[in-house]
This record gives C-alpha cells, structure tokens and sequence, in this order.
C-alpha cells in the first residue's frame, strides 16, 4: 500500500538487478520477521541487520559495501553509504507492501505497521 505521509523513493544505482533483487528480497523477509513478531513496534533498517555491529558478509547487503570500497572508500565511509543505500531499497519494500507503514524521522528513519 505504502508510506505514511508518503516520502522520496531513490533508486540505488551501481549494482545489477540481480543483485537489486536479492537485497530487496532479503529486506523484505527481515521486514516480514519484524512485522509478525513486533507489530507494534518502530523499527529501524539497521535494527533489521543487527544494529551496529552487523557484519554484512554472505548476505546480499555485501555487494553495497564492495561497491563503495571499490570506489577508493575507508571502512567507515563505505559502511556509512552501504547503509545508505540498503535503506533506499528498505524504504522500496515498505512502499511495495500490501500493507500501511507510518514513518518518523528520529536519529534514523524509522517506520511501523499500521494494523
């Protein structure tokens, strides 16, 4: 259905359309998970991915990383723009849903389904 109130919606570029897809499928479960265990709650994409800490290796999210390592990034920065970038494609997932999400801008974006 989709974001409440509606927001910009950015495509991510500088990666195939596979690999678009499969980050967005992997989002989408997280979402899923999220959804159906803490319907009332606010969340976060990085809250999906472990927060912080998260470590992004044999998950679809690694390709964003290596794209922004690849063009001569620190550790720091990559990470940064990698999430950046999984957020765009979150917000894609959200906006695709079936269902209604609210959103708020608190440190991070942050959303929460609408029953």
């Amino acid at each position: 259905m989709s974001i409440i109130p509606p927001s910009e919606i950015r495509e991510v570029k500088g990666i195939t359309p596979q690999q678009k897809q499969r980050i967005y499928d992997f989002l989408q479960g997280g979402i899923y998970c999220w959804c159906k265990n803490r319907s009332d709650e606010w969340f976060a994409i990085r809250d999906l991915l472990g927060g912080e800490n998260f470590d992004w290796t044999n998950t679809p999210l690694i390709v964003l990383f290596n794209k922004h390592k690849n063009k001569g990034k620190s550790d720091d920065d990559a990470i940064t723009d990698a999430g950046k970038d999984a957020g765009w494609i979150a917000k894609k997932v959200l906006d695709d849903d079936a269902r209604n999400f609210e959103t708020r801008d608190d440190f991070a974006r942050s959303y929460r389904w609408l029953k």
